[in-house]
């Protein structure tokens, strides 16, 4: 019989990215490859190459930090209504197919259920607003709240603050890599990546941590390994 990928019976919280994880990443790609510097030339003239490789070099710079993420930045930065672009083309916002089955899976088995996104306040509320993500989960943070990124021991230290998890007995998932090492660095017990974070984009190879690319592979393991009291 093939061993599991992660084991249960060590898991009581599960921590969970959003976009990319539960969400598909296309609407964000699209938003901020695509959609962003189409909207920025169309309002302000801006050469349309111009702006997609000013935004490109910008992204670079700012990966990982907490302005990255910030739509509040962002508005200041381009004197833009983000969240207003962002909701041309809000019927992109889709989660994925496998993500009910397992968060169904998970709340089915007492774990703990906490998402834990970079994604600013408002970006988390529109996604809130147009998926049914709420219905599955006990706790909805941004990090935000506590001014750092996942990518940050920092973020680690304030989160198990508030949340009280043992880290031994907790699992991560997020699509990005650097995000699980930095929790692999705090001493997050349990790790798992997503390979296929965007429908449009081929699948990953991801070595350094069991990666899923369907979440319904995982749920009888899950069904078969409740949360026990005490």
């Amino acid at each position: 019989m093939e061993k599991p990928m992660l084991d249960w019976s060590a898991i009581d919280t599960v921590l969970l990215d959003m976009d990319g994880t539960l969400l598909d990443l296309h609407f964000d790609n699209h938003f901020w490859l695509e959609h962003l510097p189409k909207r920025w030339s169309e309002l302000t003239g801006i050469d349309e190459a111009e702006a997609r490789a000013t935004l490109r070099a910008e992204y670079a710079v700012l990966q990982g930090k907490i302005e990255w993420y910030c739509l509040d930045y962002w508005t200041r930065r381009l004197n833009l209504p983000i969240t207003a672009l962002k909701r041309e083309i809000s019927d992109k916002i889709a989660m994925r197919e496998d993500t009910p089955p397992f968060l169904q899976a998970l709340q089915q088995s007492g774990r703990r259920i906490v998402l834990v996104t970079n994604a600013h306040p408002d970006s988390l509320s529109l996604k809130v607003e147009l998926t049914p993500l709420a219905a599955y989960i006990d706790e909805l943070i941004s990090t935000h709240e506590f001014g750092v990124t996942k990518e940050q021991q920092a973020l680690w230290q304030q989160l198990q603050a508030r949340l009280g998890f043992d880290a031994k007995r907790t699992l991560f998932v997020d699509d990005s890599l650097p995000i699980l090492h930095a929790a692999q660095q705090f001493g997050i017990g349990h790790l798992l990546a997503v390979a296929n974070p965007d429908s449009q984009q081929p699948v990953r190879s991801i070595d350094e941590f069991p990666a899923i690319t369907d979440y319904r592979d995982l749920v009888a393991d899950i069904l078969a390994t409740p949360v026990t009291a005490g």
